[in-house]
């Protein structure tokens, strides 16, 4: 190899150096956290994580902070059917609603701590099943719910799980329709599938019961 190819190569590999820092120096200005209001175009390129922060509106936001709760009620209701329910497939898809969700439920503290804004905390008041969150089950029905066992607990999980999923899906809709963030919408999106195809599982095992 002559001295002029070694020192051509070393000039090239120089300059693609210098165009890789200079990318870099630009990809970080996308994982800046905005105002907290859409910004066109802020975060276009950036990964996933750097979406979470750098580009969300009042509906992600909405999003999130009555999903949290939404989820958290659909985890404990699960969490009861491990010691009541009878239904060897209604234990399993508790099982299976509390392994989906519980996930989410992080993913979207997480979202709501990186854009600055207040994450739900302790157990929602039934007052919110009028307030924007439909499927939201009242104090008085998580109490009739915990009071039963075995098939008669089985029908009255699938019947308020059918009904939480339904308006689980109802706020994820209007996430897809008015989000900003395009995590928040690929989860809504996430949401809508998972939770649809719980339901025709949930009336398939209703209406054997």
């Amino acid at each position: 190899m002559s001295t002029r190819t070694i020192a051509r190569r070393a000039a090239l590999a120089g300059v693609a150096l210098s165009a890789a820092l200079a990318l870099a120096a630009c990809g970080s200005d996308d994982h800046q956290a905005g105002s907290g209001h859409d910004m066109p175009g802020a975060g276009a390129t950036a990964g996933p994580s750097a979406s979470a922060s750098a580009t969300f509106g009042d509906a992600d936001m909405m999003f999130a902070q009555m999903m949290i709760p939404h989820h958290q009620q659909a985890v404990r209701m699960s969490e009861l059917a491990d010691s009541r329910a009878q239904d060897p497939e209604v234990k399993h898809l508790a099982a299976q609603i509390k392994a989906g969700q519980a996930p989410e439920i992080a993913t979207m503290t997480g979202w709501l701590t990186a854009w600055g804004r207040p994450v739900p905390s302790g157990s929602p008041s039934s007052g919110h099943h009028d307030h924007g969150m439909p499927g939201m089950m009242s104090d008085a029905d998580m109490a009739k719910l915990a009071a039963a066992s075995g098939r008669e607990f089985d029908r009255q999980f699938l019947t308020m799980m059918i009904a939480h999923h339904e308006g689980a899906i109802t706020m994820a809709d209007e996430e897809l329709a008015s989000g900003a963030n395009a995590d928040a919408k690929a989860m809504a999106q996430q949401i809508v599938n998972a939770q649809q195809g719980e339901i025709d599982a949930m009336k398939k095992i209703l209406a054997r019961l």
